[in-house]
């Protein structure tokens, strides 16, 4: 019997240091991915076919700010309420991604203008629009004497497939306010010097 009342007594000890001391409990983390916020993901993008297209594994994490339109809609829509840890499969149609193929995005140039390396259908072009702003063309048919490129987006048109997980959430800095030129003061031209002095004659001795 007294052993059977040692045995209880040890029993509901060890009960009641589980229940007062749940040190090896690691703290949740409840950073949720929401507007605002700077997110660090980890990535893998498939095509519809299962082929890899581009992944962030054993690279540095994509990192963007939500809700600042930097993440195609589709993919910031699923991302939206993740925490740290969190892991999803999505599929993200083109409509919500980089939008259907634009016929009109389809242009002929005269084929002197491309350089003899991109007169290849599939080849990309870097050139610049009319704003200046940096474009990219791909080569979608080469004709007698031009070359129809299509200025889509590469992945216009197509269902992507993500694997994601969130690595990290922070505070984003705040933006960095821009600074007025102010252009610095003319500076005020040097004042002439003194006329030299005429060297003395030397006086005879």
């Amino acid at each position: 019997m007294h052993k059977r009342v040692s045995f209880l007594a040890a029993l509901m000890a060890a009960c009641l240091l589980a229940t007062v001391a749940p040190g090896a409990e690691k703290p949740k983390d409840d950073r949720t991915v929401k507007d605002g916020m700077m997110v660090s993901v980890e990535y893998t993008l498939k095509g519809s076919d299962g082929k890899v297209i581009e992944s962030s594994k054993g690279k540095e994490p994509l990192k963007y700010i939500h809700g600042n339109k930097m993440m195609i809609p589709g993919l910031e829509k699923e991302l939206t309420g993740m925490k740290v840890g969190g892991a999803k499969h999505v599929t993200v149609k083109a409509e919500d991604a980089y939008g259907p193929v634009n016929k009109n995005a389809f242009q002929e140039v005269p084929k002197d203008k491309i350089p003899a390396n991109g007169l290849k259908v599939g080849a990309m072009l870097a050139g610049q629009g009319p704003q200046g702003q940096p474009m990219q063309a791909r080569v979608h048919e080469i004709k007698e004497k031009t070359v129809v490129v299509d200025l889509n987006h590469p992945m216009a048109g197509k269902t992507l497939v993500f694997e994601i997980k969130v690595v990290d959430i922070q505070t984003a800095p705040p933006p960095q306010p821009l600074r007025p030129f102010n252009p610095p003061a003319p500076t005020k031209p040097a004042a002439p010097g003194q006329p030299a002095k005429p060297a003395e004659p030397a006086q005879k001795k």
